[in-house]
């Protein structure tokens, strides 16, 4: 065989045997990585797509609120009484102007919105009122909890946190399990210190709240002393923690919106509160939380 044929024939067969090493590694590749050097740069690695994330519907078709005396408009119109018609959440009261008046028409307020809130609930009650919210299959459910959680006789009856933590996730399970498509607007515990501070001014108001009213936190209104001092603290202190409960609690729930503590900010001045007992919101209380709300939803 001439030296040139051999040449080629040889040349042939190391292609050959390369191609079959790379066919080889190619094909093992996704079995064993290769060995990498120090500081070689990290292997990219293949992550799986995103789930889509709903879009947030800013009008909705109904509305559904469960929550405590707040959400009932308790005091807002006359003396230790519910006055759901100027409810911030549901109300029909044209000053007010409700969240759902704002979302869905004055007209439209009779048939898709539901008041379930009940004067003096507590964490504990929410479930068994979102399972009723649940039924409604709501385009959304607005909650307003936890002041009744930590106004109570004495700071040591307050509600643990893991308790509330607990009836919160219950809540939203109870929801989940019958509307799933329901969205949710979480307001945030207002701050009872700077409720306390606002209508220590009222004469009238201190006497009404000798009656039993929060007394964890407002009784022995005037006391400026340590012991009072670190009880108010304590009670400050909770429900600053109910508020990070609503809060991871919800931002666990794609459809739900926590109000990022704006409650719990806003300074209510004496005309937002009632004038039976300086604690509960006002009509004009009451104006306040449906702009909060509507701006939150709407955004």
């Amino acid at each position: 065989m001439p030296d040139s044929r051999r040449g080629r024939i040889r040349t042939l067969a190391v292609w050959t045997a390369a191609a079959a090493l790379l066919s080889g590694a190619a094909l093992t590749g996704c079995e064993a990585e290769p060995a990498r050097g120090p500081g070689a740069a990290p292997r990219a690695s293949v992550s799986p797509a995103p789930r889509p994330t709903p879009a947030w519907d800013r009008s909705p078709a109904s509305v559904a609120a469960v929550g405590d005396s707040i959400t009932r408009g308790f005091d807002a119109c006359g003396l230790l009484a519910d006055c759901p018609e100027v409810s911030w959440a549901t109300g029909a009261d044209a000053r007010v102007n409700s969240l759902a008046r704002r979302l869905l028409g004055p007209s439209a307020l009779p048939a898709r919105s539901w008041n379930l809130a009940r004067s003096g609930a507590r964490v504990a009650e929410l479930p068994s009122q979102m399972a009723k919210a649940a039924a409604k299959k709501p385009g959304l459910v607005t909650v307003m909890v936890g002041a009744n959680d930590a106004c109570r006789d004495s700071a040591e009856l307050m509600t643990p946190v893991a308790d509330f933590r607990g009836a919160f996730e219950e809540a939203l399970r109870e929801l989940r399990e019958v509307s799933p498509k329901s969205q949710v607007y979480v307001a945030s515990v207002p701050d009872l210190k700077r409720l306390w501070s606002t209508g220590r001014g009222s004469a009238l108001g201190k006497e009404v709240w000798k009656l039993g009213v929060c007394a964890s936190m407002l009784g022995d209104a005037d006391d400026l002393g340590v012991a009072a001092g670190e009880r108010r603290e304590e009670v400050y202190e909770r429900v600053v923690a109910y508020n990070e409960v609503l809060r991871d609690v919800c931002a666990e729930d794609r459809l739900c919106r926590y109000d990022g503590g704006a409650v719990f900010g806003h300074r209510f001045t004496g005309a937002q509160l009632s004038r039976w007992d300086w604690f509960h919101p006002s009509r004009n209380g009451q104006e306040r939380l449906a702009e909060i709300a509507y701006r939150i939803i709407t955004a």
